[in-house]
């Protein structure tokens, strides 16, 4: 007999935790940590804003109702990325 897994999975990012210091979030099975101090206009969101997350294209992420981008690659190599924003 042969198994054969049904449908797709179609999710392949997703806010995981959010806690007192940032949150978690989990995109093509890797996990990252979005700090608060690095991205301090999360701090103030609401656990419905922090989940409203868009993939624009394989590596930029949008939060549509905080006007905020996060590339996924500063949060992989953050030493690349220089922190310049400003609330």
């Amino acid at each position: 007999m042969i198994l054969s897994k049904n449908g797709t999975n179609t999710l392949d990012y997703e806010v995981t935790n959010i806690e007192r210091l940032g949150f978690w979030i989990i995109v093509d099975n890797e996990e990252y940590f979005v700090n608060f101090e690095d991205y301090p206009k999360f701090k103030k969101a609401t656990v419905e804003q922090i989940l409203n997350i868009k993939r624009l294209d394989p590596e930029q992420f949008n939060w549509p109702d905080l006007d905020i981008d996060i590339d996924i690659r500063s949060l992989k190599y953050p030493e690349q990325f220089q922190k310049v924003y400003k609330d």
